[in-house]
């Protein structure tokens, strides 16, 4: 019999250029890059080739992952910083603005939770929270946005500004949504989302964007003990459309989107990273032949 012709597999896609991104050369700078959401987009930015800067207050781990980066050859360097502070603040933005240049990229990411009901949290935690997770970012934004109107400007539309640099805030779905026992964690990650949005309206004209991203379950150091917990992860992944928890690495992909010139015309955006999870309301209420198992129902 005769055999029948088969057809060649189609070629494999061209891989993408390893600058795909643009961000090769463009010093960033990261709070919170101990550890978790910021230690995963510092090796995201290391590796497509941005210098970086990588800021906490926890010497020990903010020391031991700029060691992690630069045994792979990325060029970045530790800086020990309580961005509650603004003279701490001002301070570290000169020492990094003389090991690497004026910075393009930012990304707020220190955080901290105080957990507690509002009738209860003392008053000393409630300001704390806020002091890191709200005006620890502003003084951020501040210091470093400062840096960036001393780039070159790089080229435009005709009735664009020239861009020179990037804001992203690590915000959370909890700015959205209040959560019991949250303390001032809600109410600190709200203030970051229309920050945020006050930023763009503000600094855009100078060619300075500024987006936040919202994440929602992520597994990372802070949270890594409730995972031990049998069949807890499996009932958190069931709340999500994903179906899965995430992982510091799907924040770090977005981040480097936001900060990346490919995103030029996003600004003041609000990005859900969250596998689905806010799309699941419904499915979490009772409905009687609705609900099926495992959708969280």
């Amino acid at each position: 019999m005769p055999t029948q012709a088969t057809s060649a597999p189609p070629p494999a896609p061209p891989a993408p250029p390893a600058d795909w991104l643009g961000l090769a050369g463009r010093p960033c700078v990261v709070t919170g890059a101990g550890s978790g959401i910021g230690a995963a987009i510092a090796e995201g930015l290391a590796a497509v080739g941005a210098p970086v800067a990588l800021l906490d207050r926890d010497e020990p781990a903010v020391q031991a992952m700029a060691g992690r980066l630069q045994a792979s050859g990325a060029h970045c360097r530790a800086y020990t910083v309580d961005v509650s502070s603004e003279a701490d603040v001002a301070a570290t933005a000169e020492r990094v603005r003389r090991d690497f240049g004026p910075c393009w990229g930012v990304v707020n990411n220190a955080g901290l939770l105080r957990p507690g009901a509002l009738a209860d949290i003392p008053l000393d935690e409630w300001n704390a929270v806020l002091a890191v997770n709200l005006t620890g970012y502003l003084l951020v934004a501040r210091h470093f946005a400062r840096q960036m109107g001393e780039r070159p400007a790089a080229a435009a539309g005709a009735f664009a500004p020239a861009a020179r640099g990037a804001i992203v805030h690590i915000a959370s779905i909890s700015g959205h949504h209040p959560q019991t026992r949250s303390g001032a964690y809600s109410a600190s990650k709200a203030g970051v989302l229309l920050m945020s949005r006050q930023l763009a309206v503000e600094w855009g004209p100078e060619g300075i964007r500024s987006n936040a991203i919202c994440p929602g379950m992520i597994r990372t150091p802070l949270t890594a003990k409730f995972y031990e917990e049998p069949g807890f992860e499996a009932r958190r992944a069931a709340v999500t459309a994903s179906r899965r928890v995430g992982e510091p690495e799907d924040i770090a992909n977005t981040a480097l989107f936001l900060l990346s010139p490919r995103a030029g015309y996003v600004n003041g955006a609000e990005l859900l990273v969250d596998g689905g999870m806010d799309d699941m309301l419904m499915d979490l209420v009772p409905r009687p032949g609705y609900n099926q198992t495992g959708t969280g129902g």
